[in-house]
């Protein structure tokens, strides 16, 4: 009997099932600061405040992080993801008597509320006098016995050359590593009698001072700061509240972060700078604001809630409740809807710092600043949210809030959804198989109105064959694929280039010539403005 898969429709349509690009999600916020505990410069997913408050410590006064996570959850966020960035924080050491010498452990993650205990045994050791057995707990309080992670650690040695020698061992525990040199006898038995004795660490942890803007920046190389999130699970948006509660972030960090969220498919939540106390203020200064970008978004102005901490009604930055609100929106609506709904007014228990009229929320809005409400106007005034970018002197194409985040989640998902070529034969039918699924991803959202335009050519396009990829791509093991689509005018596209290539794949937006930019047209500028570019 013939096998069907070799007819050319049905090896088609496995081929288009096996990959079709699925929509990256969206509403996945990342947040960058100081936190009471936890890991530094690891990106760590939290579903919920329970969540962030059993790795990070939950609510601190000295982390206007700690209120911005707290604030998007109530307000309607899911998921996040949290980078602890700290300054000059100690992590506190663990002291082992062994026979009138000391084997001592060093905490992991720094501050003062990282409580460790460490117990030793010599059960099932036998005839070895350099081995022992290593039990290190992390325990929620000072005297504490509810444990919050324990390692095991068995037939651990103090002898250098030993296959199972206790520095080596500890490079694999979350908890310690040892510092200092290790004693040559092998640390002394903790238990008391028949009871279980164990060892607390120093009270020798410190938290470090306020952060600096060069803290939460980081290092590009070493993966710190705001760069911890190169590894992490994708995001979409990007929270960096302030350094301290009267300690604006400053200009340099946004630049970067700006940057950041531009090569990750992302937008930066920017706080209005704690000195706007007015809508008045805020439009006088934003004549002279020195930073725009269409990957970032404000919203003013601060939002007021109750510090469970001070027990009083006190005054924050608005990212966090404004992240909420977006997330809360996607659960609704699609990434392209413009209009305000139900869902973009603050939760009971937050509300605006300041009233804001709506003439004033119009003036704000052709500025490039949004406004948080907590309750309907009675006179309606639609009015589409903004990004950073237009109130600027510039003209930019991603003015508005819902048409750039269609632009980040379109690239986004075609770029994750088209990362298995880089598996196959780089040639022609490789080539067409992702031209294919990337076109019938933007088929799907065309039907859906994501684009403007009454017809495919005027609304979307891809380009993925030899135009794009020319013998130095192949050589070079790249591929490319040009796709774009309209959503301000029919037949006029957002442009962007996919490059995959063994270990890396990238997404960015190309420039053409905007005047004629019509599907025939495009093709013309793939050779002086693309690839050239």
């Amino acid at each position: 009997m013939a096998d069907s898969r070799a007819s050319g429709v049905e090896l088609e349509q496995s081929r288009t099932t096996e990959h079709a690009i699925e929509r990256v999600p969206t509403g996945i916020a990342a947040f960058v600061g100081r936190a009471l505990k936890g890991p530094v410069n690891h990106a760590v997913p939290v579903a919920s405040f329970a969540e962030f408050q059993q790795i990070f410590g939950g609510l601190w006064q000295p982390a206007s992080l700690s209120y911005a996570l707290e604030q998007f959850f109530e307000n309607g966020g899911r998921k996040a993801v949290v980078v602890r960035v700290v300054n000059g924080a100690r992590p506190p050491t663990l002291t082992l008597p062994a026979a009138g010498a000391a084997l001592r452990l060093i905490a992991l993650n720094p501050g003062s509320r990282e409580y460790l205990r460490a117990s030793v045994d010599y059960d099932g050791i036998g005839d070895e006098p350099d081995r022992f057995n290593l039990v290190v707990q992390r325990v929620r309080s000072a005297a504490s016995e509810l444990i919050e992670d324990q390692e095991i650690f068995r037939r651990v040695s103090v002898n250098p050359d030993s296959g199972r020698f206790v520095i080596d061992v500890l490079l694999e525990s979350r908890l310690v590593r040892v510092t200092g040199p290790v004693p040559t006898d092998r640390p002394d038995r903790s238990a008391h009698g028949a009871a279980i004795g164990y060892s607390v660490s120093n009270p020798d942890g410190d938290d470090g001072g306020p952060l600096t803007d060069y803290d939460v920046i980081g290092s590009a190389i070493e993966g710190t700061g705001m760069f911890a999130l190169k590894g992490a699970a994708r995001f979409n948006m990007l929270c960096i509240p302030p350094l301290t509660r009267d300690n604006d972030v400053g200009l340099s960090t946004l630049l970067v972060a700006a940057k950041f969220c531009r090569d990750r498919q992302a937008m930066l939540l920017v706080d209005p700078p704690s000195a706007w106390l007015s809508a008045r203020t805020a439009l006088d200064s934003l004549r002279i604001w020195p930073f725009r970008s269409d990957s970032a978004v404000m919203f003013f102005p601060r939002v007021q809630a109750f510090d469970r901490l001070r027990g009083r009604i006190e005054t924050f930055a608005s990212c966090g409740a404004a992240a909420g609100t977006i997330a809360r929106s996607d659960e609704t609506w699609p990434v392209w809807a413009a209009a305000e709904s139900e869902e973009s007014i603050l939760r009971p228990g937050l509300r605006p710092a300041v009233a804001v009229s709506d003439s004033d929320r119009l003036r704000l809005a052709q500025a490039g600043v949004n406004t948080l409400v907590s309750i309907r106007s009675s006179v309606r005034t639609a009015i589409t949210p903004r990004t950073l970018a237009a109130g600027g002197c510039g003209i930019s194409d991603w003015k508005y809030l819902s048409a750039r985040r269609l632009a980040l989640f379109v690239a986004a998902s075609i770029e994750q959804g088209t990362r298995w070529v880089v598996l196959e034969h780089n040639g022609p039918a490789t080539w067409e198989r992702a031209r294919a699924s990337a076109e019938g991803f933007l088929d799907a959202l065309a039907e859906q109105g994501a684009f403007v335009g009454t017809s495919p050519d005027e609304s979307h396009f891809v380009i993925g064959d030899e135009r794009v990829n020319r013998t130095q791509t192949v050589a070079e093991g790249k591929f490319n694929l040009l796709f774009g689509f309209a959503t301000s005018k029919p037949g006029e596209f957002d442009t962007w280039l996919v490059t995959h290539q063994a270990g890396a794949s990238r997404v960015r937006p190309v420039s053409v010539n905007r005047a004629t930019t019509s599907k025939h047209r495009v093709e013309w500028e793939i050779e002086t403005s693309i690839l050239r570019g």
